[in-house]
């Protein structure tokens, strides 16, 4: 079996910028939609998939359209569920609480919130789900950062190390497996 390419594809900005956006669904902007569009021009990739929350889904919509490609819904791909931070701005979490996350998400997750682990368990299963084929997934920073643990094994501080920015385009190659293989092949920043 061949490699196959998996873009990555973080939704454009949403209406309030600045907030913890988990499950919480916040519209995109119109810009925020056109930029995921453009930032696919030239990319390569026969199936569409994408998070369930409107952020994403409008952007696929619109991609798909673009494209004459049908969009598949996949809730695995949310982002990490910020629990009682889910739409808040970071000003108004307590800091201490806010640096513990940061440094280590599984351990210390937002109250009434979900686990680093849980995030990558999710993506993996959602991963072994896309089809054998190219595929862009319009997804959340926080699942691409899971993307890339699971199939590259960064860590924390390595996740961390880079930003993502709203419609940030980032491709792998992937090769079948076991063991699975990756490669990040290009960015679209």
């Amino acid at each position: 079996m061949r490699a196959r390419l998996l873009h990555l594809l973080r939704h454009g900005a949403p209406e309030t910028p600045g907030l913890m956006l988990g499950h919480t669904d916040a519209a995109p902007t119109p810009a925020g939609i056109a930029r995921c569009v453009d930032r696919i021009d030239g990319l390569a990739f026969d199936a569409l998939v994408s998070s369930d929350l409107v952020r994403c889904a409008r952007a696929a919509q619109a991609i798909a359209a673009h494209r004459n490609l049908a969009a598949t819904i996949d809730s695995r791909w949310r982002e990490l569920d910020l629990g009682a931070w889910d739409g808040l701005h970071p000003s108004q979490i307590d800091p201490a609480a806010r640096a513990a996350f940061w440094s280590d998400p599984d351990a210390n997750p937002p109250p009434d919130g979900e686990r680093w682990s849980h995030l990558t368990d999710r993506v993996a299963d959602a991963i072994a789900a896309l089809p054998a084929r190219d595929t862009l997934v319009v997804t959340h920073g926080g699942a691409i950062r899971a993307a890339l643990h699971v199939l590259l094994g960064f860590d924390q501080p390595a996740l961390w190390a880079f930003d993502l920015p709203y419609g940030v385009a980032m491709t792998l190659r992937l090769w079948p497996g076991p063991p699975r293989a990756a490669q990040i092949v290009g960015l679209r920043p």
